[in-house]
């Protein structure tokens, strides 16, 4: 006879909600809008490392920097939103465009230690567009590991 043990409900709703992208949509929008809605640019106080940085690696400027930050930024957006809008998948770049500028017209509007930037769009659609193609490419590894061969044809 085997005994069967439950999963206590607080740990089994957890693990629902730890796969429900939703969920972490929700988690990542209240994140960015702390991020963009900062009174202070976020990186106010990283100015010392952010130098030591430019002067070890001079490609590494801090515009460029502060671009590849704004692409990492907005990945999880359209990885999030690609999972979720699977058969609309063609709103994920128009919703990210939408959200990047309400964040920069935000910025300008009320905040004036922020300076927003026609760049940092740019950044963000193509951080983006980035997490779309990651969920392709996660949903395509996962098509090729669940598929099963049957080809008997050596013998």
């Amino acid at each position: 006879m085997t005994k069967t043990i439950a999963t206590p409900p607080a740990r089994t709703a957890w693990g629902a909600r730890a796969r429900n992208p939703r969920f972490w949509l929700w988690a990542y929008g209240v994140a960015l809008a702390i991020v963009a809605f900062w009174p202070v640019p976020v990186d106010s106080g990283a100015g010392p490392f952010l130098r030591a940085v430019t002067r070890a690696i001079p490609v590494l400027t801090y515009a460029r920097i502060e671009f590849g930050a704004n692409i990492l930024m907005f990945i999880p957006l359209g990885l999030l939103l690609s999972l979720i809008l699977r058969r609309e998948r063609w709103l994920v770049l128009p919703i990210a465009f939408l959200t990047t500028v309400t964040i920069e017209t935000g910025q300008a509007i009320a905040l004036a230690a922020r300076t927003p930037s026609v760049l940092d769009i740019i950044a963000n659609t193509a951080g983006a567009c980035a997490g779309m193609v990651l969920a392709a490419f996660i949903e395509a590894l996962d098509r090729s590991s669940t598929r099963v061969s049957f080809d008997d044809s050596d013998g």
